[in-house]
């Protein structure tokens, strides 16, 4: 039983440092944060099973991870005010050519990261897009004036 709590204040304690993270981090990870992330995931695992090396503790600690997603998941459905809070919500990061400086500072997102997505897309100059969205999973997608999607 206390696997699977270990397990559950884990789990709580990475979906909030996830969330905290912002989208943008989320959304392309450098080579030291991927690095990161995977000894993250090793103190995680040492943290969760404790002593404890068997094989029945590793399935008991991943099947609570994946019981508690699946419940993340499920309870966003049934109640669709709890995605924003689970998922995230899009932002507008562009409005009519002019970025919104409020909206990228919140989100941690700085003007060349917003410059080189655009650039990516094929857009030269930001007063060709209408709008910018910051999606939910870190990605922008670029609405241009004339009417064509990115």
């Amino acid at each position: 039983m206390e696997i699977v709590l270990r397990a559950l204040v884990m789990f709580t304690f990475l979906w909030i440092v996830t969330r905290a993270s912002g989208k943008a981090t989320l959304g392309e990870l450098s080579t030291f944060q991927l690095v990161l992330y995977v000894v993250l995931g090793d103190l995680v695992q040492q943290g969760v099973t404790g002593q404890d090396y068997s094989v029945t503790g590793a399935i008991l600690a991943v099947s609570v991870f994946a019981l508690a997603t699946a419940t993340l998941s499920w309870a966003q459905q049934r109640w669709p005010r709890l995605r924003p809070v689970v998922h995230g919500s899009p932002i507008i990061v562009v409005s009519d050519g002019e970025p919104q400086h409020g909206a990228m500072k919140a989100e941690r997102l700085c003007i060349d990261d917003l410059y080189e997505a655009a650039r990516e897309k094929g857009i030269e100059r930001l007063e060709q897009v209408r709008l910018a969205v910051l999606e939910a999973d870190g990605r922008i997608s670029f609405f241009t004036r004339e009417g064509q999607q990115s």
